[in-house]
């Protein structure tokens, strides 16, 4: 006799939905913007393959974060996105989602990365704690902070410590130097995401990146990628100098100019598209990372 499958309820099916949209599960973009410069770290701190440990604790924890990020986020921005057409449907600004719920969903998120953290070394549990209160402070610089997006880089890049951390007990200076350089990545893609709601920002009030640099905005972030690209390189080349390093530069190089092609007019739409794709220009550098490690040897 067959089994019967019995769906989940209704009730179930929409609340599980609503969690889904809280956690912008089916916007991937987000959590890869994250996840290509910490495992770009991980390799470089290990040398190569990191292991299938840490590989699955700092992608799961990636993926964990960003979506207990999204939570935060939601909860911090809901009488400012309510005026912003793109993010007035927000479950938690819509209402359909209570305040209460959301931070239990992001704290069980958050609980979960954690236990992930706590199969690595000691000193990457210690630094999990810094990292969170960068990601939980964030939302609220925009209400104060001229360049809202330079926080957003720290938080966004603290995967690179934590790997070196997980891997060799230690955060080195390359680590640090790594993620200042990764800051700049951050400031130019999420410039672009402010441009998108440029207009709507200034109505109600809020600080980011595009408002503050005015008419420098597209050459400003320009010059942040260019300092991310030369920053990046000159840092990595010495543990993963070679060709394929040199292929994955010049790729994600070129999508800068088509970024660059993207924005010129500063629409909603090119500024957008610009933002969706930059993951790719981050898994260009991973990709380099990857294959010089194992086929060519470092410099």
């Amino acid at each position: 006799m067959n089994a019967t499958l019995h769906p989940l309820p209704p009730a179930w099916r929409t609340r599980l939905a609503l969690y889904l949209d809280l956690i912008r599960w089916d916007r991937p973009a987000g959590w890869l913007l994250l996840l290509w410069p910490t495992l770009s770290a991980l390799w470089l701190a290990a040398g190569g393959w990191p292991g299938w440990h840490l590989l699955l604790v700092f992608v799961g924890g990636t993926i964990l974060m960003r979506s207990a990020g999204c939570c935060v986020n939601d909860v911090a921005d809901r009488d400012f996105d309510r005026h912003v057409k793109r993010t007035a449907q927000r479950p938690v600004t819509s209402g359909r989602l209570s305040v209460r719920e959301a931070l239990l969903v992001g704290a069980a998120l958050a609980l979960l990365a954690f236990a992930l953290v706590l199969t690595t070394h000691p000193a990457a549990v210690a630094w999990s704690f810094a990292a969170l209160a960068v990601a939980v402070f964030y939302p609220y610089t925009k209400r104060f902070f001229a360049m809202p997006q330079a926080v957003l880089g720290v938080a966004f890049s603290f995967g690179i410590p934590m790997a070196f951390a997980a891997v060799r007990g230690e955060v080195p200076a390359l680590a640090w130097a790594l993620l200042v350089a990764n800051l700049f990545w951050v400031l130019a893609y999420d410039t672009e995401y402010a441009m998108v709601d440029r207009d709507d920002d200034l109505r109600i009030g809020i600080r980011t990146s595009a408002i503050t640099l005015g008419r420098w905005d597209v050459a400003a972030v320009l010059a942040f990628y260019v300092l991310h690209l030369v920053l990046w390189t000159w840092l990595v080349w010495p543990l993963a100098g070679g060709p394929w390093l040199a292929a994955g530069v010049a790729l994600a190089a070129a999508q800068v100019v088509w970024h660059a092609w993207l924005i010129r007019h500063r629409t909603r739409e090119g500024c957008f598209a610009a933002f969706r794709r930059n993951h790719w220009l981050g898994a260009s550098l991973f990709a380099g990372v990857v294959l010089q490690l194992a086929l060519g040897g470092a410099a």
